[in-house]
């Protein structure tokens, strides 16, 4: 019963970030979130909540895309209850995911390491 309900919960994640990204590009005009990616959602284990993480293709406009993205939350939301097939839509919070920064950082960490411990012999 636990894998069902896991392979259940998987699906309805991934549904989730597909159509959420598929609003970003086409259901809402603002300019500020075209270059605004989803990259993970996590439901509750009653699906009444979900953490949408995103980022962004330019560090530059992070700020203004965390703005676009908080004041369009709510017609994600709305827009989310026409096309999924469910009784509720979760409450959404979105969270900016700094894990390919995060990478980054390690393999440049890793890179200068490596060429500190490189003997010039």
């Amino acid at each position: 019963m636990a894998k069902k309900n896991n392979f259940k919960k998987a699906k309805f994640e991934e549904r989730l970030l597909n159509e959420i990204n598929s609003l970003l590009r086409t259901g809402i005009s603002d300019s500020r979130l075209q270059r605004v990616s989803i990259t993970k959602v996590e439901m509750s284990p009653d699906y009444g909540y979900a953490v949408v993480s995103w980022d962004t293709f330019d560090s530059h406009t992070r700020g203004d895309a965390k703005k676009a993205i908080e004041a369009a939350s709510g017609r994600i939301r709305s827009e989310l209850a026409k096309v999924l097939d469910v009784r509720h839509v979760p409450a959404i919070s979105f969270v900016y995911d700094n894990q390919f920064e995060e990478e980054k950082k390690i393999m440049d960490l890793l890179n200068s390491n490596s060429d500190n411990n490189s003997d010039p012999e």
